[in-house]
Order: structure tokens, then C-alpha cells, then sequence
């Protein structure tokens, strides 16, 4: 069950009221459940394309009606298995992941682990303890066509004499879908293919994976179900808990508040990078958009500027008060929060339910297309256009270095260089961060093995850079974060400030039937990445380091410090 929500709204106040208000007067709700494509374009041909992306309203009829093939099918994967690979990106992989870190596996049910990273150590991790006879894989793209998620099926289906384990969730009609059925795959789930793969975490993307862990699908429906009912088109605005909560984000964004930072009780905390990557992605376009602030190291509540807003998700049964300890002082200095729980944690089903709901209603009062995503494309097509480049002349088309030093490359506009002198890769890292003011935000873009130590290490380099600047930070592994986050970077207002981070592999690793390793792929994706950001005007320098990702975030960790010495905080 989920519970309602407590409200500390300030200034906020008002708009919300009258927002609510407009809301009512315009049967926004009803409108909403019946689908009605105007709530988010005037254009008829988008239009056409947002009516085929609302099959998440009303899904769980179908999805009811698949509870039991699902948990059979379940119970045949428990039989002969003991770990479950998930291959997949985004919308397709998110979700399961949550299951995964929030759940874990059930009594005798297989563990579940995701790969969504094109490091070639993070692929060799993701094999290090699979017995190949006592694995499934699960093949998860609504298109069929992601580069990633092929490239991992090539690698792992290499070492496989057939397709017995592998099992797909895709759209009908997708060359995964025929790929499946070709190599005899244990079963192939079509997916309804009015769902955009952020919004697809109640259908076969979630609740597959999910059953897979031997968690109770029948219970997450049911309470998404129950948050349906609660938000359903005859519950006014002001009463609606979905609803309302796009209000608040929307409001609070249009008034500078356009940094959501997210909090949760340790147990749950993991549903934040799904949230992170539906809001993201949904809002930031048209020079708009929301930056969900997720993991971010919670920092006295006086140092925060006037762009957060808060966002509490409570668990019930939780054993840890330091969350509750922050809110109660962001509460306490009346900075604006709203604070929900839920009782247990099936009561994710219907959070998943709760976020898409507000997210587009958030995305129809801040006038974008919450169901595109233009800027992922961009990216994906100057990563195609890097690999041809190499394809037929052999090398990437580095450009040359701003700067270097023994252990760093830099590379950045040539606005960075001081006149009448060459930089130090410090004075051009200090150039770049003194180019923050107030409002904007800090982020790092780690093309890195998405290990617990790299982690940790970007932890400590994020929360210095917090600290020091006052700023609202974002730290995401490549090319993860492309089909997050990586919208609002290119898409969204010109506030970010970033560090995309890089460096060399040890060691290259094929990638069966292609002419490229999973090192240059991933060196692709960071290039596209890089000349995306610069196309559109945003603040980024590359930091690359000679040798591994150790050294190089031991050198950053050391230049951020001193770059940011004596600097003035930017709140």
C-alpha cells in the first residue's frame, strides 16, 4: 500500500493551487486517460506518434491475463538455473535492476544481473562465475535494433551452442523477434508496442525479470493497480496523488526549482536511477527540463541553493533514520519537500505507476513531448558515423589534445587557453569550472568500468565538487546514461557543467561478426557523446587518462581540489 503524501510547499503554494485549479477547469485527467495527444502537442503528426505511446494507462488487463504464463514460465527458469544475464539499456534494463538490488533472488531462484555497459571489463565481469549451462539470458529492446544490447547478445551467444537459453522481450514485428525465433530461443514475449521503453516497467520488460527473481508479480500489479484507482479520471487534481505530484514538479521547476533532488530510505534507494532516467529523458528538451538529482551525498540543507526541490520516498519498514533526520531539518529551514512512503516493498508497483503519471503531466505543463527522445538519436548517429569513419580509414579522428601532462590528456574548446601562454591541464580543468554560476550544475560522464571502486572514487570527487561549488551534481556511467540522462544534457536548458571521463583499456575484447572491439565502441560512444555536447553549446571538457581508470580518477580527485581552492561557492 502506498500512503499519501506531506506537503511543504513555501512559495510554492499558490501556483500549485491555482495550477490544480486550471486543471480541474480543464478535465485534464479525464483527458489524460483517454489519451488525448493534445495534452502535449498541437502538431497532428506528433500527435499520431504520442497516441502510440500510451499503452502503459491502461495495460494491466493484458498483463493480469499474462500473470500466470509469466510465473510458469518463472518456475521452468528456477529449474535449471542459477543466475539470470540480463542484456539490455534504458527502459529495458532499469527496471530490472531495481527488482534486482531491492528484491534480490527468492528462495531458490535464480540471482539476476544486468549488463548496460560496453567497457570491456564490465562484459568480462558480467561473465566472471557464469556456468554457460546454468545460465539464461534474457535479450531485453522494444526496437530490436540497439547497438549495445546486439553486441552483448553476440558476445555471450558465441559461447553458446544454440539458443535454448536465451529467452527476448521485444515489440512484434522487431529483428529480435525474428532472431528469436530463427535460433530457437526459449521464448520470445512481445511486448504491446504502445509503450516507450521508459514507461514499460509494468509490462514484460519489469515483471518478467521480475518473476525471474521470484518476486510476487500478482502483488506489484495490485498495487499499481491501487494507485491507478487513486489517480484514475474521476479523481480531481488537488486529490489526485499521481497528478498532483507532476504539478508540483512542473511548478517548482517554473520557478527556478529545476533541480529534483531525490531521497529515499536506504532500502529503496536503487528506484532512483529508474526515476532518474523517466524524468530526465521525458522533460529535457526544447531548451527545457527537470535534472533529477539521484545519489547525490546529502549535504547540510542550509548549503543547497534556491533551484532544489525535494522528493522523499519513504520505506515503511525502514531501519535507517538518517534520511528521516535530513528531511526533518530541510522541513525545519522551510525549504520546499514533498515526502511520500510506502508500506512495503511491493508498493514499487505502484510508484513505477505514480512517476509515469507525473512525469507526463509534468511534461504537458512544461509544453514538451514527454514520449520522444531526439537527442538520444543524435548521439547514436555520430557514434554510427565515428565507427564508419574507422570502418573504412582505420582510426577514430581524434582530435589533438587542448593540454597534457604525464598522466592526462585534456581536450576542450580552444577558449580554455590562456592568452600568451599554454595551459597546465589545472589551469585549464580551473578555466572550466569557473565557467558555473548560480543555477547551474555539475556532471560527470564516466565512459569507465562501472565497478564499486570506480564508483566510489567518482563519489568522492562528486561530493568535493558539491562542497566546494554549492552546485547540484549528476554522475553517470557511459553509455549508460546516454539513454538517460543524456536527453536533458543536450536537450535540456544550457545549465550543465561537465567532465566526461575516459581512459584505456587493458586490453581490447572482440565482439563476434562485428569489426570493432567493446573498447572502441565504447570509445565511439564517448566521441559522439563529446561532439553532440559541443553541437549544442554545452560547457565540457574530456579528461583522458594514459593509464587505467585508477590513476586517472586519483589525478582528477587531486585537480579538482586544487582547482576549486579558494573559489567562491556559486549558491
Amino acid at each position: 500500500m502506498n500512503k499519501g503524501s506531506r506537503e511543504l510547499l513555501g512559495a510554492l503554494t499558490a501556483a500549485v493551487g491555482a495550477r490544480l485549479e486550471s486543471l480541474a477547469k480543464d478535465e485534464f485527467v479525464r483527458r489524460l486517460w483517454e489519451k488525448d495527444p493534445s495534452l502535449w502537442t498541437g502538431d497532428g503528426e506528433t500527435a499520431e506518434k504520442i497516441s502510440n505511446r500510451l499503452g502503459w494507462l491502461d495495460l494491466f488487463p493484458d498483463m493480469r491475463e499474462r500473470k500466470e504464463e509469466i510465473r510458469r514460465f518463472a518456475s521452468e527458469v528456477r529449474s535449471d538455473s542459477e543466475h539470470v544475464l540480463l542484456l539490455g539499456m534504458g527502459g529495458s534494463s532499469l527496471c530490472p535492476e531495481v527488482m534486482s538490488l531491492v528484491f534480490g533472488a527468492g528462495g531458490g531462484f535464480p540471482r539476476l544481473s544486468v549488463l548496460d555497459s560496453t567497457d570491456p571489463a564490465a562484459v568480462r565481469a558480467a561473465e566472471v562465475g557464469v556456468a554457460p549451462g546454468g545460465t539464461s539470458y534474457v535479450v531485453a529492446s522494444k526496437s530490436g535494433t540497439t547497438a549495445e544490447v546486439d553486441a552483448f547478445y553476440r558476445y555471450f551467444a558465441s559461447r553458446q551452442s544454440d539458443g535454448s537459453r536465451f529467452l527476448a522481450i521485444t515489440d512484434p514485428g522487431s529483428p529480435l523477434e525474428r532472431l528469436g525465433r530463427e535460433r530457437g530461443f526459449r521464448k520470445v514475449f512481445l511486448n504491446p508496442p504502445d509503450i516507450g521503453g521508459r514507461y514499460s516497467a509494468l509490462s514484460f520488460f519489469g515483471l518478467v525479470p521480475a518473476a525471474l527473481l521470484g518476486i510476487d508479480i500478482g502483488r506489484l500489479l495490485s498495487s499499481a493497480e491501487a494507485m491507478g484507482a487513486a489517480s484514475g479520471p474521476s479523481v480531481p487534481p488537488a486529490a489526485n496523488p499521481a497528478v498532483r505530484l507532476g504539478v508540483l514538479l512542473a511548478e517548482a521547476a517554473l520557478a527556478g526549482r529545476d533541480k529534483a533532488t531525490l531521497l529515499f530510505s536506504p532500502e529503496i534507494a536503487p528506484f532512483g536511477a529508474w526515476v532518474e532516467q523517466l524524468l530526465a529523458e521525458s522533460s529535457g528538451k526544447e531548451g527545457k527540463g527537470i535534472l533529477p538529482v539521484h545519489g547525490e551525498n546529502l549535504a547540510d540543507p542550509s548549503a543547497y541553493g534556491e533551484d532544489r526541490f525535494f522528493i522523499f520516498l519513504r520505506y515503511a519498514g525502514t531501519k535507517h533514520s538518517g534520511p528521516d533526520r535530513r528531511v526533518a531539518q530541510i522541513e525545519a529551514l522551510g525549504l520546499p519537500i514533498v515526502s511520500m512512503e510506502i508500506e512495503d516493498l511491493h508498493g514499487l508497483g505502484g510508484e513505477y505507476l505514480r512517476w509515469e503519471i507525473a512525469t507526463a503531466v509534468c511534461c504537458s505543463l512544461l509544453g514538451v513531448n514527454a514520449f520522444d527522445e531526439p537527442n538520444v538519436k543524435d548521439s547514436k548517429d555520430r557514434t554510427g558515423a565515428v565507427l564508419r569513419r574507422f570502418e573504412e580509414e582505420g582510426n577514430l579522428g581524434e582530435e589533438a589534445p587542448l593540454v597534457e601532462d604525464g598522466v592526462l590528456r585534456l581536450y576542450a574548446d580552444p577558449g580554455l587557453r590562456p592568452p600568451g601562454g599554454e595551459p597546465s591541464t589545472t589551469s585549464a580543468l580551473r578555466a572550466h569550472l569557473e565557467r558555473t554560476k548560480r543555477g547551474d550544475f555539475l556532471a560527470l560522464l564516466a565512459y569507465l568500468e562501472p565497478s564499486s571502486e570506480n564508483e566510489a572514487r567518482l563519489q568522492a570527487i562528486r561530493t568535493d565538487l558539491a562542497e566546494r561549488t554549492g552546485l547540484a551534481t549528476s554522475l553517470g556511467f557511459g553509455p549508460r546514461f546516454l539513454h538517460s540522462t543524456g536527453q536533458l544534457f543536450k536537450g535540456g536548458p544550457n545549465k550543465g557543467v561537465f567532465l566526461q571521463l575516459t581512459a584505456e583499456d587493458e586490453g581490447e575484447l572482440p565482439i563476434p561478426g562485428l569489426p570493432y572491439s567493446f573498447g572502441l565502441l565504447k570509445r565511439a560512444q564517448a566521441m559522439g557523446d563529446l561532439e553532440a555536447l559541443f553541437a549544442h553549446g554545452r560547457r565540457v571538457v574530456r579528461c583522458h587518462g594514459k593509464g587505467g581508470a585508477a590513476e586517472l580518477l586519483g589525478r582528477l580527485a587531486e585537480m579538482t581540489r586544487a582547482a576549486l581552492s579558494g573559489s567562491e561557492r556559486r549558491t
